[in-house]
C-alpha cells in the first residue's frame, strides 16, 4: 500500500531495538499459562459487578447486548490474533499500527493503552481495598492499596514466570468459580436442584417481556457490556515471552467464541432466567443475588472472594501488561530512554513508572476524587474503541501484504476478510454514536478524544523530526 513499508522492511534486522524486543525478554511464559491467561482473562471484576447495572436498564434482553457486544469483541480478537501470530511482539497492537500505517499510529496506540492499564490498576486497587475493609474494619483503605501494589509490583520486578503462575492460579479460581456457578443455575432452571422450581420462561417475558426498557434500555446495556470485556488483549502482549508465541496466540484466539458464550452470555442468560430483572439485588452483584436466591449459605462473601480475586488478578495483569508496552514502546524509540533498560529478562524500569503512575492515579482518588482522577478516569473511558479502530485498520494493511509477500505466515486468518474487519469498524463507529447520546458516556468520549488528538499530534511531530534528521 502507498505510504506504508513492505512486509521485508516490517522485521529489523537483530541490533535495532523493535528486532531485539523479543531477544532481550525472557521466554519464561510456558503454554499452560498461556491457556489459562487467554481462559481466565475474559472473567473480569466487570462481569461479576458491573453486569448488574446493565440488567437493571435492559433487562433480559441485556443477553442480546452481550452477544452483540461479544461478536465484535470476537472479530476484533481474531483481527488481532491475526497480526500478532504473524508478528509476536510484546507492544502487539502498537507494533502492528506502527509497521502498518506509521510510527504516530503505534506511539498513540500504544501510550493510550498504557494510560488506560494503569488507570484500571488504580481502579482495581481500590476496589479490592473496599472489599478487605469490609473484612478488617478500621483499618485505612490506603494500607491495603499500598499492600497490594507493592505485592504486585514485587511479583513483576522478579520475572516472567512469576506473573504467570499468579495468573494461572488466579485465572483458575476465577473459572472454577464460573462454572460451578453455571452448573448450579442450570441445574436451577431446569428444576434439578433440590428444594428449587424450574422458573421456566417467567422471568425472561413475564416482568415487563424481553425488552422492558425498549430500545433505550437496550443501548444503555449494550455500552455497559461492551467495556465488561477487559484483559483480552493480554494474552497477544503476553505471547511474545512464551516459548511458542505462534502456537499460543492461535489456540487463545480459535477458543474466544465458545468463552465469551459461555462466559458472558450464558452467565446471563442465567441469571435473568432465575430472578426477576427488577429484583433490587440484582444491581449490587447479580451473581450473589442468584447464589442467595438458591439458598447457597454465605453467597455474598463467596462472591466477594470471587471478585476480590478477579480485581488482584486485573491488577497484576494490567502491571504486566502496561510496562511490556511501555518497554515496547521505548525500544522502539518512543519513550523515555532511561526506562527501557531490561534486568534478568525482565524491564524493571518500566514495571516501576507503570507501578508508580498507577499508584499516583490512587492518590489523586484520594486527594482530589470529584475532580482530577474523575478527569482521569473520563480520558481512558472510550480508549479501548481507540484501540480497537487501530487493530481493524491496521489488519486491513497488515493482512494484503502478508498475502502478497509472506502468506505462510497467516497462522490466524481473519473470517471473510475485509468484509468482517469493516464491519467491526462499523461496530466501533456505532458505539461512539451510542455514546454521543448518552450525558456521561459523552463526557467520556469528549476526554478520551481530547487525550487522543494530543498523543496523535506528538506522535506526528516526532514523526516528522525523525524524517528530517535522516
Amino acid at each position: 500500500m502507498p505510504g506504508t513499508p513492505d512486509l521485508k522492511a516490517e522485521t529489523p534486522p537483530p541490533e535495532t531495538p523493535a528486532g531485539s524486543e523479543r531477544s532481550s525478554l525472557t521466554h519464561g511464559l510456558r503454554q499452560r499459562h498461556l491457556s489459562m491467561i487467554a481462559l481466565g482473562g475474559v472473567i473480569g471484576a466487570g462481569l461479576f459487578v458491573g453486569s448488574g447495572a446493565g440488567i437493571a436498564a435492559a433487562g433480559p434482553s441485556i443477553v442480546l447486548a452481550y452477544a452483540a457486544s461479544g461478536l465484535l469483541v470476537m472479530l476484533v480478537m481474531r483481527m488481532l490474533g491475526e497480526m500478532s501470530a504473524a508478528h509476536p511482539a510484546s507492544g502487539s497492537f502498537s507494533v502492528h499500527a506502527e509497521r502498518a500505517i506509521g510510527p504516530w499510529a503505534g506511539f498513540t496506540s500504544g501510550w493510550i493503552f498504557w494510560t488506560l492499564l494503569c488507570v484500571a490498576v488504580a481502579a482495581e486497587a481500590l476496589g479490592a481495598a473496599a472489599i478487605v475493609t469490609k473484612w478488617f474494619p478500621g483499618t485505612p483503605d490506603w494500607l491495603w492499596v499500598a499492600v497490594f501494589m507493592a505485592v504486585f509490583c514485587g511479583t513483576n520486578l522478579l520475572s516472567v514466570r512469576n506473573f504467570g503462575e499468579y495468573e494461572f492460579w488466579f485465572a483458575a479460581l476465577k473459572v472454577a468459580a464460573i462454572v460451578l456457578f453455571l452448573l448450579l443455575g442450570v441445574a436451577a432452571v431446569l428444576g434439578l436442584l433440590p428444594g428449587t422450581d424450574s422458573p421456566g420462561a417467567a422471568n425472561l417475558v413475564g416482568e415487563g417481556g424481553f425488552f422492558p426498557g425498549g430500545a433505550e434500555g437496550l443501548v444503555a446495556g449494550l455500552l455497559a457490556s461492551l467495556f465488561a470485556y477487559g484483559g483480552l488483549e493480554t494474552v497477544t502482549i503476553a505471547a511474545a515471552e512464551s516459548q511458542d508465541p505462534v502456537r499460543g496466540v492461535a489456540k487463545a484466539v480459535r477458543t474466544a467464541m465458545w468463552r465469551i458464550a459461555v462466559f458472558y452470555v450464558g452467565s446471563m442468560l442465567v441469571i435473568v432466567t432465575l430472578i426477576p430483572w427488577h429484583d433490587e439485588s440484582v444491581l449490587s452483584g447479580p451473581y450473589a443475588a442468584v447464589l442467595d436466591h438458591l439458598g447457597i449459605p454465605a453467597a455474598a462473601q463467596i462472591m466477594n472472594v470471587v471478585v476480590l480475586v478477579a480485581l488482584l488478578s486485573a491488577m497484576n495483569a494490567n502491571i504486566y501488561g502496561a510496562s511490556r508496552m511501555a518497554y515496547s514502546l521505548i525500544r522502539r524509540g518512543e519513550g523515555p530512554a532511561f526506562l527501557g533498560k531490561v534486568s534478568d529478562g525482565v524491564p524493571r524500569r518500566a514495571v516501576l513508572a507503570s507501578s508508580a503512575f498507577g499508584f499516583f492515579a490512587v492518590l489523586l482518588s484520594f486527594w482530589w476524587p470529584d475532580t482530577v482522577f474523575t478527569w482521569l478516569l473520563n480520558m481512558v473511558g472510550a480508549a479501548v474503541l481507540v484501540v480497537w479502530s487501530f487493530i481493524a485498520v491496521s489488519q486491513l494493511r497488515t493482512r494484503r501484504r502478508l498475502e502478497r509477500e509472506a502468506p505462510e505466515r497467516l497462522v490466524v486468518r481473519m473470517w471473510l476478510f475485509p468484509a468482517l474487519t469493516w464491519a467491526s469498524l462499523a461496530g466501533v463507529a456505532v458505539v461512539l454514536l451510542l455514546m454521543l447520546r448518552q450525558d456521561d458516556t459523552r463526557v467520556q468520549l469528549a476526554f478520551t478524544a481530547g487525550l487522543t488528538l494530543a498523543l496523535a499530534a506528538v506522535g506526528l511531530l516526532r514523526q516528522r523530526m525523525a524524517a528530517r534528521a535522516r
